[in-house]
């Protein structure tokens, strides 16, 4: 004899067990619901009685655990978190055809008895002994829907013993799954245990639940299940460790050919429809589709963990980080995202255009995309695949784009960038778009601040030297010729001019801060050259601030979170204004002039019909590049750069993505792939101008410089800062006043309200004593800007906790 034939008659010997057990059972079942136990008589009744009568009634289980989805602004799946692959759908969204398969092929007369089948189980008993083999079932539908809720609950709390009693093969334990079966039926409709069993149920390949299984084998919904698919799917649920469809076909083909066989019996299908369905193979049927649990099953998978980060933030969904966590993982959660597909697949196309995944070069790109006045965040990309293993060339689990709270680096230093904020600052200290400050020589060779220049608690610990990328001789320099030409030491002598920390708040009152979340550094190297660690999502939401004239939007990544039908969180934007329209608009002038004529010039929109503002960032060793701008519509911040090799390489030279890059600055790359990015997303989009700022911004309001010469340089001081001017003290002059007297001022007659004017001391010594080569009385000259520019850097930052320095 056969070990198959064997076995088969092993299954019935069993069976035929289970039938003994079960008439035992119906007996007890019979004295304890319909005997008062003092009617019974005998012994055995009357312990049958006992027994029934202390065993648990009520049934209880935990809820079902199941997936979460995260969509896309337009309704496509990113992710499905979860425990288990589990969706939860009412009986109305089973097909009925699923319905009758299941019930045909486990409990046939389950809409007839009351929760336990004599009759079943004899039936089952005479087909098992006719045909050789365990084809049928003893227990009931509901008996089962009670044995694995029991072994469900027992699992859900961690209680392994009581998950394996669950199961147990023992006729006590089927005793209370009697009870609890009959005392079911009494509390909930047949079509009600129908859909908890099938939403409960494993259908094999980590699908729980007939809509996952349909999902997941056949990518349709449960209630567009045909009669093969909802046949093999039927099958599954007595073993399905060992017979689904993708990792045993031929099991799976078989168990559906008995649910056919057992429908067509039961006349539920006629010979039409059985004989069809049987001729249907499993590869014509099955259509799988990877369930996305995890972020590396999702097309976006940074985006994933962005937004899973973000969640378990969320205080509408639990007091406490693990609370929201295993409700995102367990509640059936749908979380809508501001995701734009459209935009997230030109920022990953434009990005790996100029730096391909795995680039030989080692370089790294990434760009983030975010429109003003909404906090929404469209889009970022980089060019790596995802991983949660083992970091390699072109694979990291981190998202350079992001602060370190969301799943980002520590960030990189950001350069010349940070002199829109410097900018702004003197916009809205009374400056103009016409006003010009004296800069220091410097270019190669740096001009050398003392901390005597930059009093505490924003200054110097020691000396700081600052390159200019472009040769500067010294003397006053317009504000757009400075920014144009990213002139290192005009910025310097600004920010002198403003007060340092008063160009550091302006930073943080836009949003900034360093992509750990500490705060921006006060060592001037930082935060008037770019000396901290930001991620472009941090530079991006606060140049936002300036593309909404001022208007600070909190980050909105999630737009509503809902459970079924109920709405658990729908965040909304938060806008403060926190910079006046006007001097924003004056700080746009800047920026958008840096575009025609500064380093943005080659990377206009739509080849400069549509207006754009922005600027580019260097770092010292040129191993980060920046470019960062914004239209009215969109934000964009694009970084290239070396994530890992601790600031040590010098970026000259370096072929990138086939190319070769004499020096990489952020005009090389980063400029080129946020013109790629932002042309694209703006298509469709109408052309808007920047707003144009007030005359006062624009022209300033001139007002009379009092005449300090001969006065003391302290009189003096005092002087002009009650008729509202800034003042610092330069070089001593040529004179025939009094050494240490006032021999003028720069610029002297007229000056823009609240401009700085500089008192030059005499130095006791005549022009004529000299023959002429005194040194020359300093002008006030505003010169024509360059059509170009490089971008410079401000050389070391002198205090030492700083990694090395922009340029």
């Amino acid at each position: 004899m056969s070990s198959s034939r064997t076995t088969s008659i092993g299954g019935v010997i069993s069976l035929l067990g289970a039938f003994i057990a079960a008439a035992m059972v119906l007996g007890l079942l019979a004295a304890g619901l319909f005997m008062p136990a003092v009617g019974a008589t005998g012994a055995l009744a009357r312990n049958g009685v006992d027994i029934f009568n202390e065993l648990p009634g009520e049934f209880k289980t935990d809820p079902l655990k199941q997936q979460s989805r995260i969509l896309t602004a337009d309704g496509k799946v990113i992710a499905t978190p979860a425990e288990q692959n589990r969706i939860i759908v009412p009986l109305d969204q089973v097909a009925p055809i699923m319905r009758e398969a299941q019930v045909a092929i486990e409990d046939h007369r389950f809409y007839e008895h009351g929760g336990f089948d004599l009759q079943g189980v004899v039936r089952a008993a005479i087909a098992n002994v006719r045909t050789g083999a365990t084809t049928s079932g003893a227990s009931s539908l509901t008996q089962q829907y009670v044995k694995i809720s029991l072994q469900y609950t027992a699992l859900n709390q961690g209680d392994e013993e009581a998950a394996a009693a669950a199961v147990r093969k023992d006729y006590l334990r089927k005793l209370k799954e009697v009870k609890y079966a009959i005392t079911l039926e009494k509390q909930m409709t047949k079509d009600e245990i129908l859909a908890g069993y099938l939403n409960l149920v494993y259908y094999g390949d980590q699908a729980y639940g007939v809509e996952a299984a349909a999902r997941h084998y056949f990518s349709v919904p449960a209630s567009k299940l045909t009669l093969s698919q909802a046949a093999l799917l039927a099958g599954l649920t007595q073993n399905p460790g060992t017979t689904d469809p993708v990792n045993y076909p031929e099991r799976a083909l078989a168990r559906r050919n008995v649910v056919l066989d057992r429908m067509h019996e039961l006349k539920i299908i006629n010979d039409a429809n059985w004989q069809a369905a049987k001729k249907r193979t499993i590869k014509q049927d099955l259509k799988v589709s990877e369930t996305k649990s995890t972020c590396l099953a999702s097309p976006y998978p940074y985006w994933c963990e962005f937004v899973i980060n973000y969640v378990e933030q969320m205080p509408e969904l639990g007091k406490t980080v693990e609370q929201r966590r295993r409700l995102l993982r367990t509640g059936g959660l749908t979380v809508h995202t501001t995701l734009d597909p459209k935009i997230q697949k030109i920022v990953q196309e434009e990005v790996t255009r100029k730096v391909p995944i795995g680039d030989k070069s080692k370089v790294g790109a990434a760009a983030y995309v975010t429109e003003p006045g909404t906090g929404k965040v469209l889009g970022f990309a980089q060019n790596t695949e995802y991983t949660v293993g083992k970091q390699s060339r072109g694979k990291t689990g981190i998202a350079w784009t992001l602060d370190k709270k969301w799943g980002g680096s520590g960030g990189f230093q950001f350069g010349s960038t940070a002199k829109a904020f410097s900018l702004l600052t003197a916009m809205e200290s009374g400056m103009s778009t016409k006003s010009s400050v004296d800069a220091k020589p410097a270019g190669d060779r740096p001009y050398v601040y003392k901390p005597s220049e930059f009093p505490m608690p924003c200054g110097l610990y020691e000396n700081w030297p600052v390159h200019n990328d472009t040769n500067w001789k010294g003397g006053r320099i317009s504000l757009m010729e400075a920014t144009a030409k990213s002139t290192n030491t005009a910025f310097v002598a600004l920010a002198r001019q403003l007060g340092g920390c008063k160009v550091r708040d302006t930073m943080m009152r836009l949003g900034l801060h360093q992509a750990d979340g500490s705060a921006m550094g006060k060592i001037p190297a930082e935060y008037i050259l770019g000396a901290d660690e930001v991620s472009p999502q941090g530079v991006a939401h606060a140049y936002a601030t300036l593309a909404a004239e001022g208007k600070r939007c909190s980050m909105v990544v999630v737009t509503k979170v809902t459970q079924g039908s109920k709405t658990l969180a729908a965040p909304k934007t938060k806008c403060d204004q926190v910079a006046k329209a006007d001097a924003v608009r004056g700080t746009d002038k800047f920026l958008e002039y840096n575009m025609t004529h500064g380093s943005g010039i080659r990377n206009q929109l739509d080849d400069g019909r549509r207006p754009s503002a922005g600027k580019t960032g260097t770092s010292d060793k040129n191993n980060e590049s920046w470019f960062v701008g914004y239209t009215p519509q969109l934000v964009t911040a694009v970084w290239v750069g070396t994530p890992d090799d601790g600031n040590k390489r010098l970026m000259k030279n370096v072929r990138v993505g086939g190319q070769l890059y004499p020096v990489m600055h952020g005009a090389s790359i980063a400029a080129p792939i946020w013109k790629g990015i932002m042309n694209r997303a703006h298509e469709g989009l109408p052309i808007r101008k920047f707003k144009e700022p007030s005359d006062k911004m624009t022209k300033g309001s001139d007002v009379g410089i009092p005449n300090v010469t001969g006065r003391s340089v302290s009189d003096a001081k005092s002087i002009l800062e009650r008729a509202g001017f800034s003042v610092q003290v330069g070089d001593s002059m040529d004179s025939n006043v009094r050494r240490g007297r006032v021999a003028g001022t720069s610029p002297s007659g007229r000056a823009p309200e609240g401009s700085t004017v500089t008192i030059h001391p005499s130095n006791g010594q005549r022009s004529s004593d000299r023959g002429g080569g005194g040194r020359p009385w300093p002008t006030f000259t505003i010169g024509p800007p360059p059509d170009g520019g490089g971008n410079g850097g401000p050389g070391r930052p002198p205090k030492p906790p700083k990694p090395p320095k922009p340029r």
